[in-house]
Protein backbone atom coordinates (compact mmCIF):
# COMPACT_ATOMS: atom_id res chain seq x y z
CA UNK A 1 0.00 0.00 0.00
CA UNK A 2 2.94 2.55 0.83
CA UNK A 3 4.45 2.09 -2.83
CA UNK A 4 0.85 2.50 -4.12
CA UNK A 5 0.27 5.75 -2.22
CA UNK A 6 3.71 6.61 -3.03
CA UNK A 7 2.98 7.46 -7.19
CA UNK A 8 3.44 10.82 -8.47
CA UNK A 9 0.19 13.09 -7.23
CA UNK A 10 -0.70 13.54 -11.10
CA UNK A 11 -1.08 9.80 -11.33
CA UNK A 12 -3.48 9.28 -8.18
CA UNK A 13 -5.30 12.10 -9.24
CA UNK A 14 -5.82 11.27 -12.31
CA UNK A 15 -6.26 7.24 -10.98
CA UNK A 16 -9.30 9.02 -8.78
CA UNK A 17 -10.73 10.97 -11.37
CA UNK A 18 -10.99 7.72 -13.96
CA UNK A 19 -12.46 5.68 -11.28
CA UNK A 20 -15.05 8.71 -9.84
CA UNK A 21 -16.38 8.47 -13.68
CA UNK A 22 -16.72 4.63 -13.62
CA UNK A 23 -18.29 4.83 -10.12
CA UNK A 24 -21.13 7.29 -11.47
CA UNK A 25 -21.33 5.85 -15.02
CA UNK A 26 -24.72 4.54 -14.14
CA UNK A 27 -25.78 7.53 -13.26
CA UNK A 28 -25.44 8.77 -16.73
CA UNK A 29 -26.06 6.01 -18.64
CA UNK A 30 -29.65 4.44 -18.05
CA UNK A 31 -29.92 2.14 -21.42
CA UNK A 32 -30.01 -1.80 -20.46
CA UNK A 33 -28.34 -2.62 -23.98
CA UNK A 34 -25.35 0.32 -23.87
CA UNK A 35 -25.14 -0.84 -19.99
CA UNK A 36 -24.29 -4.96 -20.81
CA UNK A 37 -21.61 -3.51 -22.97
CA UNK A 38 -19.79 -1.35 -20.33
CA UNK A 39 -20.21 -4.35 -18.36
CA UNK A 40 -18.98 -7.22 -21.01
CA UNK A 41 -16.20 -4.58 -21.47
CA UNK A 42 -14.92 -4.76 -17.52
CA UNK A 43 -15.85 -8.19 -17.70
CA UNK A 44 -13.58 -9.44 -20.20
CA UNK A 45 -10.53 -7.04 -18.78
CA UNK A 46 -10.80 -8.62 -15.38
CA UNK A 47 -10.31 -12.16 -17.68
CA UNK A 48 -7.13 -11.06 -19.33
CA UNK A 49 -5.96 -9.45 -16.13
CA UNK A 50 -6.39 -12.89 -14.02
CA UNK A 51 -4.76 -14.48 -17.71
CA UNK A 52 -1.95 -11.77 -16.91
CA UNK A 53 -0.68 -12.89 -13.68
CA UNK A 54 0.57 -16.79 -16.05
CA UNK A 55 0.23 -15.14 -19.73
CA UNK A 56 1.97 -12.05 -18.52
CA UNK A 57 4.78 -12.49 -15.79
CA UNK A 58 5.43 -16.20 -16.09
CA UNK A 59 6.21 -16.05 -19.81
CA UNK A 60 4.35 -18.25 -21.08
CA UNK A 61 1.25 -18.82 -23.26
CA UNK A 62 -1.51 -19.88 -21.84
CA UNK A 63 -4.66 -20.92 -25.39
CA UNK A 64 -7.07 -23.13 -22.95
CA UNK A 65 -8.10 -20.32 -20.24
CA UNK A 66 -11.41 -20.79 -20.61
CA UNK A 67 -11.23 -24.17 -18.74
CA UNK A 68 -10.96 -22.46 -15.39
CA UNK A 69 -14.21 -19.57 -16.09
CA UNK A 70 -16.02 -22.57 -17.24
CA UNK A 71 -15.27 -24.49 -13.99
CA UNK A 72 -16.41 -21.19 -11.85
CA UNK A 73 -19.47 -20.94 -14.10
CA UNK A 74 -20.65 -24.81 -14.58
CA UNK A 75 -19.51 -25.23 -10.39
CA UNK A 76 -21.84 -22.17 -8.82
CA UNK A 77 -24.56 -23.12 -11.50
CA UNK A 78 -25.13 -26.33 -10.80
CA UNK A 79 -24.97 -26.15 -7.09
CA UNK A 80 -27.40 -23.52 -7.18
CA UNK A 81 -29.96 -25.54 -9.77
CA UNK A 82 -29.34 -28.29 -7.31
CA UNK A 83 -29.35 -27.13 -3.78
CA UNK A 84 -29.78 -23.88 -3.24
CA UNK A 85 -26.61 -23.09 -2.64
CA UNK A 86 -26.09 -19.68 -3.10
CA UNK A 87 -23.68 -18.55 -6.18
CA UNK A 88 -21.58 -16.16 -3.85
CA UNK A 89 -20.76 -19.77 -1.90
CA UNK A 90 -20.51 -21.48 -5.08
CA UNK A 91 -18.30 -18.69 -6.84
CA UNK A 92 -15.79 -19.74 -3.83
CA UNK A 93 -15.92 -23.68 -4.63
CA UNK A 94 -15.76 -23.28 -8.15
CA UNK A 95 -12.54 -20.27 -7.27
CA UNK A 96 -11.24 -23.74 -5.07
CA UNK A 97 -11.75 -26.29 -7.65
CA UNK A 98 -10.27 -24.49 -10.37
CA UNK A 99 -6.71 -23.66 -8.55
CA UNK A 100 -6.81 -27.61 -8.20
CA UNK A 101 -7.41 -28.55 -11.71
CA UNK A 102 -4.61 -25.49 -12.16
CA UNK A 103 -2.25 -27.33 -9.99
CA UNK A 104 -2.90 -30.71 -11.43
CA UNK A 105 -2.57 -29.14 -15.36
CA UNK A 106 0.21 -26.69 -14.48
CA UNK A 107 2.59 -29.38 -12.78
CA UNK A 108 3.42 -31.13 -15.92
CA UNK A 109 2.61 -28.43 -18.20
CA UNK A 110 4.44 -25.01 -16.74
CA UNK A 111 7.80 -26.77 -17.55
CA UNK A 112 7.46 -27.05 -21.04
CA UNK A 113 8.24 -23.91 -23.15
CA UNK A 114 7.31 -22.15 -26.24
CA UNK A 115 4.50 -23.01 -28.56
CA UNK A 116 4.64 -26.65 -26.46
CA UNK A 117 2.78 -24.88 -23.67
CA UNK A 118 0.36 -23.47 -25.81
CA UNK A 119 -0.67 -26.51 -27.30
CA UNK A 120 -0.97 -28.43 -24.04
CA UNK A 121 -3.40 -25.62 -22.78
CA UNK A 122 -5.74 -25.87 -25.45
CA UNK A 123 -5.73 -29.64 -25.42
CA UNK A 124 -6.54 -29.48 -21.90
CA UNK A 125 -9.14 -26.49 -22.81
CA UNK A 126 -10.67 -28.58 -25.30
CA UNK A 127 -10.74 -31.99 -23.84
CA UNK A 128 -13.27 -30.25 -21.14
CA UNK A 129 -15.52 -29.01 -23.52
CA UNK A 130 -15.29 -32.28 -25.32
CA UNK A 131 -16.12 -33.78 -22.36
CA UNK A 132 -18.43 -31.21 -20.87
CA UNK A 133 -20.62 -31.56 -24.20
CA UNK A 134 -21.15 -35.72 -24.02
CA UNK A 135 -21.88 -35.72 -20.63
CA UNK A 136 -24.82 -35.09 -19.13
CA UNK A 137 -24.98 -35.06 -15.44
CA UNK A 138 -22.89 -36.19 -13.05
CA UNK A 139 -24.28 -37.74 -9.97
CA UNK A 140 -27.05 -35.38 -8.59
CA UNK A 141 -25.59 -32.62 -11.06
CA UNK A 142 -27.56 -32.10 -14.65
CA UNK A 143 -24.70 -30.66 -16.78
CA UNK A 144 -27.37 -31.20 -19.84
CA UNK A 145 -24.65 -31.59 -22.51
CA UNK A 146 -24.48 -29.82 -25.35
CA UNK A 147 -27.57 -27.93 -24.71
CA UNK A 148 -26.36 -26.60 -21.51
CA UNK A 149 -27.93 -25.03 -18.41
CA UNK A 150 -30.46 -22.29 -17.53
CA UNK A 151 -30.45 -20.61 -14.40
CA UNK A 152 -33.57 -20.99 -12.18
CA UNK A 153 -35.31 -17.19 -11.90
CA UNK A 154 -35.29 -16.01 -8.84
CA UNK A 155 -36.56 -13.42 -6.17
CA UNK A 156 -34.03 -10.40 -7.12
CA UNK A 157 -31.82 -10.20 -4.25
CA UNK A 158 -27.81 -9.91 -3.61
CA UNK A 159 -27.40 -13.80 -2.27
CA UNK A 160 -29.26 -14.90 -4.76
CA UNK A 161 -26.98 -12.85 -7.27
CA UNK A 162 -30.06 -11.60 -9.42
CA UNK A 163 -31.10 -8.29 -9.94
CA UNK A 164 -33.59 -6.32 -11.78
CA UNK A 165 -31.24 -3.73 -13.12
CA UNK A 166 -27.60 -3.55 -14.36
CA UNK A 167 -26.25 -1.13 -12.30
CA UNK A 168 -25.51 -4.25 -9.39
CA UNK A 169 -23.92 -6.42 -12.46
CA UNK A 170 -21.93 -2.94 -12.71
CA UNK A 171 -20.73 -2.35 -9.63
CA UNK A 172 -19.81 -5.85 -8.41
CA UNK A 173 -17.69 -6.58 -12.09
CA UNK A 174 -15.96 -3.00 -11.27
CA UNK A 175 -14.99 -4.26 -7.61
CA UNK A 176 -13.98 -7.37 -8.89
CA UNK A 177 -11.55 -5.60 -11.76
CA UNK A 178 -10.29 -3.20 -9.27
CA UNK A 179 -9.11 -6.04 -6.66
CA UNK A 180 -7.15 -7.84 -9.46
CA UNK A 181 -5.91 -4.83 -11.00
CA UNK A 182 -4.23 -3.97 -7.34
CA UNK A 183 -3.58 -7.85 -7.00
CA UNK A 184 -1.43 -7.14 -10.25
CA UNK A 185 0.24 -3.83 -9.20
CA UNK A 186 1.21 -5.87 -6.01
CA UNK A 187 2.45 -8.79 -7.40
CA UNK A 188 4.43 -6.68 -10.11
CA UNK A 189 6.22 -5.19 -6.95
CA UNK A 190 6.71 -7.93 -4.71
CA UNK A 191 9.59 -11.25 -4.93
CA UNK A 192 7.39 -13.28 -6.16
CA UNK A 193 7.03 -10.86 -9.38
CA UNK A 194 10.65 -10.07 -9.87
CA UNK A 195 10.75 -14.40 -9.93
CA UNK A 196 8.35 -14.99 -12.34
CA UNK A 197 10.05 -12.25 -14.52
CA UNK A 198 13.35 -13.16 -14.54
CA UNK A 199 11.71 -17.19 -14.85
CA UNK A 200 10.19 -15.88 -17.80
CA UNK A 201 12.85 -14.18 -19.21
CA UNK A 202 15.40 -16.51 -19.14
CA UNK A 203 14.75 -19.28 -16.81
CA UNK A 204 18.15 -20.80 -17.22
CA UNK A 205 20.13 -18.05 -16.11
CA UNK A 206 17.19 -17.59 -13.12
CA UNK A 207 17.61 -20.77 -12.17
CA UNK A 208 21.40 -20.73 -12.21
CA UNK A 209 20.64 -17.83 -9.23
CA UNK A 210 18.46 -20.47 -7.17
CA UNK A 211 15.32 -19.12 -8.17
CA UNK A 212 12.56 -22.34 -8.22
CA UNK A 213 10.98 -21.41 -11.73
CA UNK A 214 8.31 -23.78 -11.75
CA UNK A 215 7.45 -23.34 -8.25
CA UNK A 216 6.68 -19.36 -8.76
CA UNK A 217 4.86 -20.34 -12.20
CA UNK A 218 2.84 -22.93 -10.21
CA UNK A 219 2.04 -20.03 -7.81
CA UNK A 220 0.70 -17.75 -10.42
CA UNK A 221 -1.29 -20.31 -12.00
CA UNK A 222 -3.40 -21.04 -9.04
CA UNK A 223 -3.82 -17.37 -8.61
CA UNK A 224 -4.82 -16.89 -12.43
CA UNK A 225 -7.23 -20.00 -12.04
CA UNK A 226 -8.67 -19.30 -8.85
CA UNK A 227 -9.74 -15.68 -10.19
CA UNK A 228 -10.85 -16.38 -13.98
CA UNK A 229 -13.47 -19.19 -12.04
CA UNK A 230 -14.96 -16.32 -9.72
CA UNK A 231 -15.42 -14.72 -13.41
CA UNK A 232 -17.08 -17.23 -14.79
CA UNK A 233 -19.63 -17.80 -11.97
CA UNK A 234 -20.24 -14.11 -12.39
CA UNK A 235 -20.32 -14.39 -16.61
CA UNK A 236 -22.93 -17.59 -15.70
CA UNK A 237 -24.88 -15.15 -13.42
CA UNK A 238 -25.37 -12.19 -15.69
CA UNK A 239 -26.19 -14.18 -18.61
CA UNK A 240 -28.80 -16.99 -16.94
CA UNK A 241 -28.21 -19.23 -19.72
CA UNK A 242 -24.65 -21.01 -20.25
CA UNK A 243 -23.40 -23.90 -22.78
CA UNK A 244 -19.90 -25.67 -23.37
CA UNK A 245 -19.13 -23.55 -26.43
CA UNK A 246 -19.77 -20.12 -25.00
CA UNK A 247 -17.85 -20.60 -21.60
CA UNK A 248 -15.41 -23.65 -22.42
CA UNK A 249 -14.48 -22.69 -26.01
CA UNK A 250 -11.31 -22.03 -27.78
CA UNK A 251 -13.07 -18.88 -28.80
CA UNK A 252 -13.32 -17.42 -24.90
CA UNK A 253 -9.66 -18.32 -25.12
CA UNK A 254 -8.11 -17.11 -28.02
CA UNK A 255 -10.39 -13.56 -27.61
CA UNK A 256 -8.47 -13.19 -23.64
CA UNK A 257 -4.95 -14.21 -25.51
CA UNK A 258 -5.80 -11.22 -28.48
CA UNK A 259 -7.36 -8.19 -25.66
CA UNK A 260 -3.78 -9.41 -23.48
CA UNK A 261 -1.53 -9.06 -26.69
CA UNK A 262 -2.48 -6.05 -28.31
CA UNK A 263 -2.82 -4.07 -24.95
CA UNK A 264 0.09 -5.37 -23.78
CA UNK A 265 0.93 -8.38 -21.63
CA UNK A 266 2.84 -8.23 -18.54
CA UNK A 267 1.66 -4.81 -17.69
CA UNK A 268 -1.19 -3.31 -15.32
CA UNK A 269 -3.27 -1.22 -18.38
CA UNK A 270 -2.97 -3.53 -21.13
CA UNK A 271 -5.86 -5.86 -20.34
CA UNK A 272 -8.22 -2.64 -19.81
CA UNK A 273 -6.72 -1.10 -23.00
CA UNK A 274 -6.97 -3.91 -25.14
CA UNK A 275 -11.25 -4.94 -23.46
CA UNK A 276 -11.77 -1.08 -24.59
CA UNK A 277 -10.73 -1.56 -27.99
CA UNK A 278 -11.50 -5.50 -28.78
CA UNK A 279 -14.75 -6.04 -26.59
CA UNK A 280 -17.06 -2.81 -28.96
CA UNK A 281 -15.41 -4.15 -31.93
CA UNK A 282 -16.78 -8.07 -31.30
CA UNK A 283 -20.37 -6.79 -30.14
CA UNK A 284 -20.72 -4.95 -33.44
CA UNK A 285 -19.07 -7.95 -35.29
CA UNK A 286 -21.58 -10.87 -33.46
CA UNK A 287 -24.59 -8.24 -33.52
CA UNK A 288 -24.28 -7.26 -37.75
CA UNK A 289 -22.08 -10.09 -39.25
CA UNK A 290 -22.82 -13.29 -36.52
CA UNK A 291 -25.26 -14.75 -38.31
CA UNK A 292 -23.40 -14.59 -41.50
CA UNK A 293 -19.79 -14.24 -40.44
CA UNK A 294 -19.53 -16.54 -37.81
CA UNK A 295 -15.76 -15.93 -36.14
CA UNK A 296 -15.29 -12.87 -38.12
CA UNK A 297 -14.10 -10.93 -35.11
CA UNK A 298 -11.34 -13.51 -34.42
CA UNK A 299 -10.05 -12.52 -37.73
CA UNK A 300 -10.41 -8.53 -37.08
CA UNK A 301 -8.63 -9.15 -33.58
CA UNK A 302 -5.63 -11.50 -35.52
CA UNK A 303 -5.75 -8.32 -37.91
CA UNK A 304 -5.32 -5.44 -35.16
CA UNK A 305 -2.65 -7.42 -33.70
CA UNK A 306 -0.42 -7.88 -36.66
CA UNK A 307 -1.05 -3.91 -36.80
CA UNK A 308 0.06 -3.27 -33.09
CA UNK A 309 2.93 -5.55 -33.24
CA UNK A 310 3.58 -4.03 -36.08
CA UNK A 311 4.19 -0.35 -34.78
CA UNK A 312 4.10 -1.18 -30.71
CA UNK A 313 5.33 -4.65 -29.92
CA UNK A 314 4.73 -4.07 -26.28
CA UNK A 315 0.98 -3.04 -27.23
CA UNK A 316 -1.03 -0.79 -26.82
CA UNK A 317 0.47 0.12 -23.27
CA UNK A 318 3.31 1.40 -24.97
CA UNK A 319 1.87 5.13 -26.53
CA UNK A 320 0.17 5.75 -23.39
CA UNK A 321 3.46 5.43 -21.87
CA UNK A 322 4.76 7.66 -23.87
CA UNK A 323 2.21 10.02 -23.52
CA UNK A 324 2.35 10.22 -19.94
CA UNK A 325 6.01 10.76 -20.36
CA UNK A 326 5.55 13.20 -22.56
CA UNK A 327 3.24 15.48 -20.89
CA UNK A 328 3.17 14.50 -17.18
CA UNK A 329 6.39 13.10 -16.18
CA UNK A 330 8.75 15.27 -17.95
CA UNK A 331 7.36 18.32 -17.06
CA UNK A 332 6.73 17.36 -13.60
CA UNK A 333 10.60 16.73 -13.46
CA UNK A 334 11.91 19.97 -15.39
CA UNK A 335 9.44 22.09 -12.71
CA UNK A 336 11.80 20.24 -9.97
CA UNK A 337 14.68 20.65 -11.81
CA UNK A 338 13.69 24.48 -11.85
CA UNK A 339 12.51 24.82 -8.15
CA UNK A 340 15.80 22.80 -7.07
CA UNK A 341 18.06 25.24 -9.24
CA UNK A 342 17.42 28.48 -9.29
CA UNK A 343 20.69 29.79 -11.19
CA UNK A 344 18.87 28.88 -14.23
CA UNK A 345 15.70 30.43 -13.62
CA UNK A 346 17.81 34.01 -12.99
CA UNK A 347 19.50 33.21 -16.17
Amino acid sequence: MKQLLNQKPIILLISALLIGALLILPLVVTNPSLMQIFILIILYAYFTSTWNFVGGFAGVLPLGHSAFIGIGAYTSTVLFQTYGISPWFGMLVGGLLAALVGIIIGLPTLKLRGAYFALATIAVGEGLRVLVENVKEVGPFKLNGPSGISLPLTESAFMNFQFDSKAPYYYIILIMLLIVLLLTYFMMNSKVGYYLAAGGEEPEAAEALGIKVARYKLIAMLVSCFLAALGGTFYAQLMLYIYPKSILGLDLSFEIAFIALIGGRGTILGPVLGALLLRPVSDLTRIYLGSSLPGLHLVIFGLVLIVVMRYYPKGLVEPVKQLLERFIHKPARDKANNQSNPSSRQE
